[in-house]
């Protein structure tokens, strides 16, 4: 029974995305509902994105110096390891992961107050198509959203240099030698190929659990919960499985 469940729950889920663009909000409305979410979604993100990246990228370089014990090993390579963990995995994915909990949250529970005080069925009344009028706008901001990751890993390469070279671990001419050594131009497209898909995911599966969900307030914080859960899930498979088809050869 609870295998039916989730597979009619993934039908539903790809239905959804066939209705969002069925029967489009005229441009005039839609113009603002866009820009209110980039505000919302994107805009008073920027703040979290640029702290959490700022002082992990600085984490990150302190612990690979003081584990480069040996003499041997080239001081070189804390600011090679800080720019492959950020790029390839800190910024895109880890950062998705804790925008589930921001965004998907508000997504979740704005989606769904509107649905216990019955705004939606409103729409519905007036003809509107209440999923394009909720989450196509969601949708087209998160288009944003690398732009917003890729704030991310600037700042954590920047954490991570002025960890390293005022933490006294390692000189700058070595560290920006460990950015620009064995650099592969695909590892951005990687990275950003995957941030794109994680903001479909972020702008979607909470969207998808605050207009199905039933109940009052307390349901409306029980499907913020399960949404967030749901979608770290997905982020987390589709990471797997991303890398599996685009770095493995």
């Amino acid at each position: 029974m609870m295998l039916i469940r989730y597979i009619n729950q993934i039908g539903k889920y790809f239905l959804m995305w066939r209705e969002i663009f069925k029967k489009p909000t005229k441009w005039s409305v839609m113009k603002g509902l866009i820009f209110k979410e980039i505000d919302d979604l994107i805009i008073d993100s920027l703040g979290i994105v640029s702290f959490i990246s700022f002082f992990v990228g600085g984490v990150v370089s302190i612990q690979t110096a003081l584990n480069l014990t040996n003499s041997f090993i080239p001081k070189y390579l804390i600011g090679y390891a800080t720019r492959q963990s950020v790029i390839l995995e800190f910024a895109p994915t880890f950062m998705s992961i804790i925008m589930a909990g921001k965004m998907g949250s508000f997504i979740t529970s704005s989606i769904g107050s509107m649905r216990v005080t019955e705004q939606i069925d409103a729409l519905e009344v007036m003809g509107v198509n209440s999923l394009n009028y909720l989450v196509f706008p969601k949708i087209i901001a998160l288009l944003l959203y690398p732009f917003l990751i890729g704030i991310g890993m600037f700042l954590g390469i920047a954490g991570g240099y002025l960890a390293t070279v005022y933490g006294g671990f390692g000189a700058d001419v070595d560290f920006v030698e460990g950015i620009q050594r064995d650099f592969f131009p695909f590892h951005i497209i990687y990275s950003f190929t995957k941030t794109f898909i994680f903001g479909m995911l972020l702008a979607t599966i909470p969207s998808f659990h605050g207009y199905y969900m039933k109940g009052g307030a307390l349901e409306v914080g029980k499907a913020s919960t399960v949404s967030f859960v749901w979608t770290s899930v997905t982020i987390i498979v589709l990471n797997y499985v991303i890398t599996q088809l685009l770095l493995t050869k």
